[in-house]
């Protein structure tokens, strides 16, 4: 099948049509994300990312549906009692962001979005607003080296998801200045235009070392790889396995992650080690899967014996995040 963006925009049409015909409750669905750009394959493979605004409660809070190998659809079902005070979604750096952020109404019901999109959409860019989205992001970031650096955290996955996690909280709160935040697999790839937007081009070069120490050579990619299927698959056995981690996405974040490998090395062991490090948080330390890991893990400098010098680093970093928002703000009025 030849994958093209209008065909993945019939795609979004008819499942929209599909879905809003089938539930009454349904009340608004419209696309957001990559879709809405000229070319949304990266490494062959795409999701099609909708928001299902529903009159209740939904069972659900997100859906992945598979296509086909290299497409599926990446569903946000959402209470329309989420959307009843446009100031705080202003104040909302995802749902109202990405509201805000030029979406495809697909299906609506009495003008719903048009009416509740204006109303979000007073006053959502002014800087008072901006600074309010951007900071908790920042703090949410400060919160969890906190946690790290006193030793709150037990060490494995789960400190190391802590840690990538503050890193993604900081520079999301840089990319709030100026957008929406940045998502998984463009995340490292979209970085650098968010910061040269405000002029601060180094805060990208200073997450690149606090992410990849030193080049990775083919074989351990390929080793590495290796051990991110086992693990990717291995959640896909649990019940409780994340809907990111869905069975349905390996080829979506392996495709694009060997697409990124030779031009930007650096997005692509973000997505490989993150998506990596989350499935092993999922499983049970006694299932055996880590020592690949934790090989990669010594690789990129963040194994307990390299971590503390990697915190003190990060710290520096933060104080920058802190510093520029705080310039930005005076910059701006705030």
């Amino acid at each position: 099948m030849r994958i093209t963006r209008e065909t993945l925009l019939k795609i979004a049409r008819d499942t929209a049509t599909q879905r809003g015909k089938a539930d009454r409750q349904v009340i608004c669905i419209y696309l957001t994300g990559s879709l809405r750009r000229d070319d949304p394959l990266l490494g062959g493979t795409a999701d099609i990312d909708l928001y299902i605004v529903h009159d209740s409660q939904p069972p659900a809070q997100r859906e992945i549906v598979r296509l086909s190998d290299e497409i599926h659809l990446d569903i946000a079902h959402v209470s329309d009692s989420v959307f009843r005070q446009p100031r705080h979604l202003r104040a909302d750096p995802w749902v109202g962001a990405y509201m805000c952020d030029n979406p495809v109404v697909l299906y609506d019901t009495q003008h719903w979005f048009e009416f509740t999109q204006a109303s979000v959409n007073a006053q959502f860019y002014r800087p008072d607003y901006v600074f309010e989205r951007a900071t908790p992001l920042a703090e949410a970031a400060r919160q969890a080296w906190l946690s790290l650096h006193s030793g709150a955290v037990s060490s494995g996955p789960q400190k190391i998801m802590v840690y990538l996690s503050a890193l993604e909280k900081a520079a999301n709160a840089i990319a709030c200045l100026t957008g929406v935040p940045l998502t998984e697999r463009r995340f490292l790839l979209n970085f650098p235009q968010r910061t040269q937007a405000i002029k601060r081009p180094g805060l990208a070069s200073g997450l690149v070392d606090l992410i990849l120490s030193q080049p990775v050579t083919d074989e351990a990619w390929t080793s590495w790889v290796a051990g991110w299927k086992v693990a990717y698959s291995a959640v896909n056995g649990l019940e409780t396995c994340p809907p990111r981690l869905h069975a349905c996405r390996w080829g979506y974040y392996e495709r694009a992650a060997s697409a990124l490998r030779g031009e930007h090395p650096e997005a692509a062991i973000w997505l490989l080690f993150r998506t990596w490090t989350l499935a092993l948080v999922n499983l049970p330390e006694e299932a055996g899967l880590r020592q690949p890991w934790e090989v990669a893990l010594q690789a990129l400098g963040m194994d307990e014996g390299n971590l503390p010098s990697r915190l003190e680093t990060m710290d520096a970093y933060l104080d920058n995040i802190e510093e520029t928002l705080d310039m930005w703000a005076k910059s701006n009025g705030v």
